[in-house]
């Protein structure tokens, strides 16, 4: 077995058009273009996330509403 040669490319290329038909051929690329690309941001070394600010709330960290609704009800406590 050689491998993978241009007749066989050709020969999936032909099975893939037939299987989802040329139009959505470029919606495809595009989407595991852009699967690919999120793919290689979540493998960063691990030197690299330190660098780079969270997206969102930390996991200890208190949303403003609920800090807001826990103090007013620690200076009214209900009896």
């Amino acid at each position: 077995m050689a491998g993978l040669t241009g007749w066989h490319a050709l020969i999936l290329l032909v099975i893939i058009v037939l299987i989802f038909g040329a139009a959505k051929l470029p919606g495809l690329a595009k989407a595991v273009g852009q699967s690919m690309r999120i793919f290689k941001n979540e493998v960063k070394s691990p030197e690299d996330e330190g660098k780079r600010p969270a997206d969102g709330p930390q996991l200890n960290e208190t949303s403003p509403e609920v800090r807001a609704q826990t103090d007013s009800t620690k200076s009214n406590p209900q009896p």
